[in-house]
């Protein structure tokens, strides 16, 4: 037995209609600990190289780690992996919410998923026993409406869902896939990889809940649990985080000059204060009429005492927003805000239940119509093209009638922006590539490397394309910093010395990568990156390092911890290699290298001969081979995946 594990893998063959269970010994468990992780062997092993995305061949995971389902804030996560459709790279992304918790106690550490069903399906688990079933019914119905169904048809309001929506079914490329609703394995478009399979959902239930799992330490898993609570009014990020959501941060980007804006054409936007945190919690929040925001506005994940997920409550013109699609956070607030130039938070919040109910990344459909705009605005795209649609910074209106057609495929625009924005620019042609904001065909976040270089080189090698929550950011590490807090943590990863504003550094490069192994660790243990964190979070390093020893008994180390994150991101990036992927794909847009205008970084932009001698210092700090980008045999056989290497053929 393993403590914090099920100890059962379960094999799922959608084309077969049938599965089996495996049981891993420990040490597979001590090597991989779990979530990307895990996916990674299974599609490292047993997937072909160069299947299309939407194959029948690719292979979905779902994977949890020994701290999925304990009693402690910010464990509750799912990682999700397979081929993306949208950049044909390698897709990995993470949920929140109650889904991850209920899979473990329904009796699986990670479900692997092979070929394609005949017909719409869901898989149904409960207490460990499989069921596949029909899912016609549940075909073209939006994510809340799934979720009633199946809650009355299996006649248990505590199931939990995850699904790939509407979006998914009709394979737009950055399809999500979610859960509750309102949360989401978001980014790289692996809702699509489940339509793609017909397979609509995966239910799961364990009665007994945490009672199903045998912990290592109990005891020291509930005095961690209990310290969050204590620690948190102390902590003024998190302070703001519990009030006003990942929204709360908008004043500060805006400040700094990293709010895009005009599909980044600055990092300053004039109406944030109308789509600020602050101005949802006072207005659009559940319960914000009454003043009982605290109670009615705000929802959690499972065991989570920080409760950051918004819940609002409105309408636009005429159109209901609605409590159970939740509430925007800060990059949905930006990519349908700023992005856009829309300043009408009902508008913006229309948008985000829009995502929700027809399940897509937000950050990618808000970007894309950003791109979209920004072609109009060039006269790229002409007022035939978009049907007669006005498509201008600013036009709410404008927004939401694309956006709709685009989830749905129902125009021609919205076929040609389903695909995202750098295929729809292949497309269009006559210079639209040059409007595109992307790193390997994901567009880029509501965090702008002119203002965080070290969070622009991330972008840049990131394997699953661009992603601010793959390492810290910039003003952690940077002169001017005074927080002892944040100081204290970095110090635990051997970072003692911050960096001028807006450098490059080679210690910046350090702290670049050094970061990126410990998120990376935060996805191979299921750990949310709002609670567990290097710097600003409620738990720190040590305190992560602190739950893994008490859920599993290892003697475990952070040394431990961060070679854990390191095999992780060799994984991802290996897979790239397999499908000839190199450095070149490490590249960023034109745009990053055009000045800015406007606020406080009005001027301002990237040096392509910075980035290039920046990734080339990364590559090899990383042990990989600085020509092509790619993880040498030496690295995988110190890190005991020599036989990715053998794979690789390296």
């Amino acid at each position: 037995m393993v403590y914090g594990y099920n100890g059962k893998i379960l094999h799922v063959n959608l084309s077969k209609r049938v599965w089996e269970v495996e049981e891993p010994n420990a040490t597979f468990y001590r090597l991989y600990g779990g979530g990307s992780a895990f996916g990674l062997y299974y599609i490292l092993r047993d997937m072909p190289a160069q299947v299309d995305a939407f194959s029948p061949e690719n292979i979905l995971t779902f994977a949890l780690s020994p701290l999925t389902g304990a009693p402690v804030s910010g464990q509750s996560r799912m990682m999700a992996n397979a081929k993306s459709p949208l950049t044909d790279a390698i897709g990995d992304s993470q949920c929140g919410g109650y889904f991850p918790a209920e899979m473990k106690f329904a009796g699986y550490d990670a479900i692997i998923f092979r070929g394609r069903a005949p017909h719409p399906m869901y898989l149904y688990i409960r207490d460990g026993e499989v069921e596949l079933r029909d899912a016609s019914h549940l075909w073209g119905k939006t994510t809340h409406h799934v979720e009633e169904l199946l809650k009355h048809e299996l006649d248990d309001a505590n199931i939990e869902i995850a699904q790939c929506g509407i979006a998914g079914e009709k394979l737009v490329r950055f399809a999500a896939i979610i859960n509750m609703a309102t949360r989401a394995n978001g980014r790289t478009g692996l809702g699509a990889v489940m339509g793609s399979k017909n397979l609509k959902a995966v239910v799961v239930r364990g009665t007994k809940g945490a009672k199903a799992i045998q912990w290592a330490d109990p005891k020291a898993i509930i005095e961690l649990a209990k310290m969050g609570p204590k620690i948190m009014p102390d902590n003024a990020d998190m302070a703001s985080l519990a009030k006003y959501g990942t929204a709360g941060v908008i004043a500060y980007q805006n400040t700094i000059g990293s709010l895009p804006t005009y599909n980044y054409d600055s990092g300053d936007f004039r109406g944030w204060e109308k789509i600020s945190g602050e101005t949802l919690y006072d207005t659009l929040l559940k319960g914000a009429a009454e003043g009982r925001q605290n109670t009615a506005g705000r929802d959690s994940c499972y065991a989570c005492s920080v409760r950051c997920k918004r819940v609002v409550e409105s309408e636009w013109k005429g159109r209901k927003i609605e409590p159970h699609y939740g509430g925007a956070e800060y990059e949905t607030l930006s990519t349908f805000g700023s992005y856009c130039g829309v300043d009408d938070l009902q508008a913006v919040s229309l948008a985000s239940q829009m995502c929700n109910e027809y399940g897509v990344d937000t950050i990618s459909a808000g970007a894309t119509l950003a791109f979209a705009m920004d072609c109009y605005e060039h006269e790229i795209l002409s007022y035939q093209d978009t049907n007669g649609i006005e498509l201008r910074f600013g036009n709410a209106d404008a927004m939401i009638q694309v956006l709709k057609d685009m989830l749905t495929r129902a125009t021609p625009l919205g076929e040609l922006l389903a695909e995202g924005s750098a295929r729809a620019a292949q497309k269009i042609g006559d210079g639209a590539a040059d409007l595109v904001v992307a790193t390997k065909k994901q567009e880029l976040p509501a965090h702008m490397p002119q203002a965080k270089r070290s969070l622009g080189l991330i972008y840049a090698v990131n394997p699953f394309g661009a992603d601010h929550q793959s390492s810290e950011h910039d003003p952690m590490y940077e002169e001017g910093n005074t927080s002892d807090l944040y100081m204290e943590r970095l110090n635990q990863l051997g970072l003692y010395e911050p960096q001028p504003q807006r450098s490059l550094t080679n210690e910046k490069v350090r702290f670049a990568l050094v970061t990126q192994y410990f998120y990376s660790g935060l996805d191979t243990f299921g750990l949310c990156q709002f609670v567990f964190g290097p710097a600003w979070t409620l738990y720190g390093p040590s305190h992560a390092v602190d739950l893994i020893r008490a859920t599993t008994g290892w003697n475990y180390s952070l040394y431990e911890y961060m070679k854990a994150g390191e095999r992780r991101l060799n994984m991802l990036r290996a897979f790239n290699a397999r499908e000839g992927m190199t450095r070149d794909a490490d590249a960023l847009p034109k745009k990053l290298y055009k000045a800015l205008r406007g606020g406080a970084t009005d001027g301002v932009k990237l040096d392509e001969a910075e980035i290039e001698r920046a990734k080339d210092l990364y590559y090899a700090m990383s042990g990989w081979n600085v020509e092509t980008g790619n993880p040498t045999r030496a690295k995988l056989e110190e890190l005991g995946i020599g036989w990715v290497a053998d794979a690789l053929e390296i």
